[in-house]
């Protein structure tokens, strides 16, 4: 029913509309005529609504029945049916009672006045008819994925400590003879590939390292794929590569005239140049890691006597883990990844994502996938993918350790972490198609792949981690008639944090810095899947991860890195400032007004949303 107000100047209106009573079956309701504004918002006002009255309220008995409109005149309810009208809530015609009474112009002629009692019912009544049924939807959905997410913590640790507790090494699982005793299998023909970028500080080591493989000299070609920019930085790796040439090593400096592709196009120029088809298999190496002498002696037999496994990825060794806090804390993260994310796919599926560096591909099978593609900034995760729909296995070993650096700058891992979360989003928004399609793999790996591999790991836990435990726990201190159940708040999360703290048992210590700061990370990471599904704005921008070559050049150069902060418009970080804020309100109110004590995890929370947004992690940047 649409009820629709005139205005007159007889006082009959008056009389009329007083004898009417509360006790008139007929509904009365008022609104603001003289704002051309609101006559175009408020044409339909809720059926069946009268405006409340409180014997409390500064607002007199005959104002809460009409509403003078500046002109002297009363104005007064005349009833119209509308076939087909809807009427809003019941609770609404109160709300909008409030804000009549707080637009209208004539507020100290009728004794008006708009307290912030007002303000407060109202905000009860959206509270409990609008934010908490959306809360409480949000809230549902994030139990659901926390539940989905522990699950696969729960799988993934059981498969990792039972190859650990039964032995159940790939040793075990495939077959594996040493170069040594099999001397009937000579040494097949090996490519390194170093694709390099600008690394002043660490292409010494990394070539070095390559050259000391123990691998007979006329077995292995080493190509170190030059994309620097920088004249000098190449004139030096150019002058390094001809030194290691210039002492027997079958030495390739190839450089590009652009860097399109980026990684993947180095890789992929690398692998058209004509001595790449005399090559069984490739190993590629960051220009940061330094692999041990024995690398291909472990790993080659596997890809020789098991003619269906592609690819033998290594476990990265980091050896900058302790120059900081934010280099512990990823050691802890990226242990995690190795011992139990790698080590169960490889048992349980043959499959994993390879990491890009440090494992030996099998050059047939890395053509037969379609070769290295530049469609996202995961070109290592990609290939996996395609290998694997291919019907190849993969063998992880966790043994076999390969030197790197970790990002001790906050500005470096930020980059890092935009590019492996945007990426894989980005992926699977391009190959779910092609995963289901497929006719090589079994419907079980399908599902481990999309569901397991892709959904869970790679947007559902940024999901859950920011929108849960930063954004909906903390607002639902504003809303009281919702309740977060125990096991949701305390269990799951609980039950995550330690089973990603067994990879790296001597950091226990600091798992509450762990949760506090992978909190912070998951809002970066959180935007950079969006960005990567609905690829908008820097959904394939590559940022190289600076490389500091920290404590891994043990002789001291003659002039030792100098390092200065970065400026303050390069440090702030606006939106992480912007929660801090935000979790601090959630804390006070909490604080005062709250009953569940969330206030206690509130606040460090929003003490490191604040030290990150100001940049005071990590160390120094080079200049």
């Amino acid at each position: 029913m649409v009820v629709v107000c005139a205005l007159s100047s007889d006082p009959a209106a008056k009389i009329r509309w007083n004898e009417g009573g509360d006790n008139n079956a007929t509904k009365k309701h008022c609104f603001l005529e003289h704002n051309d504004w609101w006559m175009s918002r408020m044409r339909r006002i809720v059926d069946g609504e009268r405006w409340e009255r409180r014997s409390s309220s500064k607002v007199s008995t005959e104002a809460t029945k009409f509403f003078q409109l500046g002109t002297g005149k009363w104005s007064y309810m005349e009833e119209a049916s509308v076939p087909g009208d809807s009427s809003l809530p019941p609770w609404s015609g109160r709300v909008l009672g409030l804000l009549a009474s707080l637009w209208s112009p004539s507020l100290e002629e009728l004794k008006l006045s708009f307290t912030w009692k007002q303000a407060a019912d109202a905000w009860v009544l959206v509270r409990a008819n609008v934010v908490a049924p959306v809360l409480q939807v949000a809230v549902a959905l994030c139990m659901l994925m926390s539940v989905m997410l522990v699950s696969e913590k729960i799988l993934m640790g059981a498969a990792s400590l039972f190859a650990k507790l039964f032995r159940w090494r790939p040793q075990r699982r495939y077959k594996y003879h040493s170069m040594g005793e099999d001397m009937e299998v000579g040494y097949p023909m090996v490519l390194v590939q170093i694709p390099m970028y600008n690394e002043k500080q660490v292409y010494k080591l990394s070539i070095g390292a390559a050259c000391g493989l123990s691998w007979p000299m006329d077995r292995i070609i080493i190509q170190v794929l030059d994309d620097s920019t920088d004249p000098e930085i190449k004139n030096l790796v150019e002058l390094e590569c001809k030194a290691w040439k210039s002492k027997g090593f079958n030495m390739k400096y190839e450089i590009r005239d652009n860097r399109h592709g980026y990684k993947a196009g180095a890789l992929k120029e690398g692998m058209k140049h004509s001595y790449v088809g005399h090559c069984d298999f490739v190993a590629i190496f960051d220009a940061d890691f330094q692999p041990e002498a024995d690398f291909l002696m472990e790993t080659v037999p596997f890809l020789i006597h098991n003619p269906d496994i592609c690819l033998v990825q290594t476990r990265w060794k980091f050896v900058n883990s302790n120059e900081c806090m934010i280099t512990r804390i990823q050691e802890m993260s990226m242990d995690y990844h190795f011992k139990v994310e790698q080590e169960s796919g490889s048992t349980m599926h043959s499959f994993f994502g390879f990491n890009g560096t440090a494992g030996v591909w099998r050059i047939s099978a890395l053509e037969e996938a379609g070769g290295w593609k530049d469609r996202t900034t995961v070109e290592d995760m990609d290939l996996a993918v395609r290998a694997t729909l291919c019907g190849w296995k993969f063998v992880y070993l966790g043994n076999v350790k390969v030197k790197s650096e970790l990002p001790s700058t906050l500005k470096a891992y930020r980059s890092q972490q935009f590019r492996w979360s945007c990426g894989p989003a980005n992926l699977f928004r391009k190959i779910h198609k092609e995963i289901l399609k497929t006719k090589k793999v079994s419907p079980r790996k399908k599902i481990y792949l999309i569901y397991s591999f892709f959904i869970i790991r790679r947007i559902i836990s940024h999901t859950v981690t920011f929108m849960f435990y930063c954004v909906i726990i903390p607002a639902s201190v504003f809303v009281p008639e919702i309740e977060v159940s125990t096991w949701g708040v305390v269990y799951i999360p609980t039950t995550i944090t330690l089973l990603n703290s067994v990879g790296t048992p001597s950091s226990f210590h600091l798992l509450l810095f762990w949760i506090f700061f992978e909190n912070v990370m998951s809002m970066h990471r959180l935007r950079a899947v969006w960005t990567g599904l609905f690829e908008t704005g820097k959904v394939n921008e590559w940022v190289v991860t600076k490389k500091l070559g920290s404590k891994m050049n043990e002789q001291k150069t003659e002039e030792p890195h100098k390092q200065t902060r970065l400026s303050i418009s390069g440090r702030i970080l606006l939106p992480e400032l912007g929660m801090a804020l935000y979790l601090l309100a959630c804390a006070c109110y909490d604080l005062r007004y709250g009953k569940n004590n969330y206030f206690f995890y509130i606040y460090p929370q929003a003490i490191t949303f604040f030290i990150v947004g100001i940049g005071y992690v990590g160390t120094l940047v080079p200049s």
